[in-house]
C-alpha cells in the first residue's frame, strides 16, 4: 500500500496528494522515500512547471512516524530536494500539520493554508527539539515567534502561521487563494522560474549545507535519550509524560 497518491496532472501543474490517512500521514521511511521518487519525476518531466503538495483527510502531516521513522538524513535530503527542486512546490493546506510536518511545508516555495488548518511544534513536549525541520524553518520564520513556538509547543492557526512568515497565506477557501498563485506561474517560463527561485532559496540551502549534519547528530542524541523515551511511549500510549507538573 502506497503513502502517495497517484499524481494529478492539470496545465502545467502536478499535484501530489499525502495520501496514508491510517497515520495521518507522518513521515514514515515509506513516504519519504515515495515523494522524493515522485519529485525526481516531476523534476525530470519537462511538462511540469510547478508541483502541488496537499493531502487526504483532516491532517497535512502529523510529524514524524513514531513506529517506521525515516533516517534522519532521508527526511533533510527530502526537505533539501524540495528546496533545491528546478520548478516551484506550492503547498495546499486544509488539516492540521504538526512537528516534523512543519518541516516539509517550510521547504515549500508558496503555502495557503485554510480556516481548518492548525499548526504545532510539538517536539519539546516529547523531550525531543524542532532539530533538523530547523534547516527550512528558522531562516523564513520570524525570529521572537520561532522562539514562542518551539519552546511552548501551543497551537496556533492559519492567520497567526501566515503572520509570522510559516506560510505565504491564509485563505478563507484555499483553492480561490491559490489560483493567482497557480495562475501566475503558468505564465512564468520555466528558465525564469528556475532562475527566480535559485535566487529566494540561496541562503536556505546554504543553511542546509552548514549546519545539517551537526543537527542530525543533535536529533540523533535526543531520540536516543531517556527522556525522549518517556516522551515518545507516553505520546504512544495517550498519557502524560513523567515531567509534566
Amino acid at each position: 500500500m502506497t503513502a502517495l497518491a497517484a499524481p494529478a496532472h492539470d496545465r502545467g501543474i502536478t499535484t501530489l496528494t499525502l495520501d496514508s490517512p491510517a497515520n495521518r500521514n507522518a513521515l514514515s521511511a515509506a513516504l519519504v522515500g515515495e515523494l522524493a521518487t515522485a519529485l525526481d519525476a516531476c523534476a525530470a518531466d519537462d511538462t511540469v512547471r510547478a508541483v502541488v503538495l496537499t493531502h487526504t483527510g483532516n491532517t497535512f502531516c502529523a510529524g514524524a512516524d513514531l513506529t517506521a521513522p525515516p533516517e534522519p538524513h532521508a527526511l533533510v535530503a527530502l526537505m533539501r530536494q524540495i528546496i533545491a527542486l528546478p520548478k516551484p512546490v506550492v503547498a495546499r493546506v486544509t488539516g492540521h500539520v504538526r512537528a516534523g510536518g512543519l518541516g516539509l511545508l517550510g521547504a515549500c516555495d508558496i503555502s495557503a493554508a485554510g480556516p481548518g488548518a492548525t499548526f504545532a511544534l510539538t517536539e519539546s513536549r516529547l523531550g525531543l527539539a524542532p532539530a533538523v525541520i530547523s534547516l527550512p524553518l528558522l531562516p523564513r520564520t520570524d525570529p521572537r515567534a520561532a522562539a514562542r513556538y518551539y519552546l511552548t509547543g501551543e497551537r496556533f492557526d492559519a492567520t497567526e502561521a501566515a503572520r509570522i512568515g510559516l506560510i505565504t497565506l491564509a485563505a478563507e477557501e484555499v483553492d480561490q487563494g491559490l489560483a493567482p498563485v497557480l495562475d501566475g506561474l503558468r505564465k512564468a517560463s520555466p528558465q525564469g522560474l528556475t532562475a527566480s527561485k535559485e535566487l529566494v532559496t540561496a541562503s536556505v540551502l546554504k543553511n542546509f549545507d552548514q549546519h545539517a549534519e551537526d543537527l542530525i547528530a543533535r536529533s540523533a542524541a535526543l531520540f536516543a535519550s531517556a527522556e525522549a523515551r518517556e516522551g515518545m511511549t507516553a505520546f504512544l500510549e495517550r498519557r502524560e509524560p513523567a515531567w509534566v507538573l
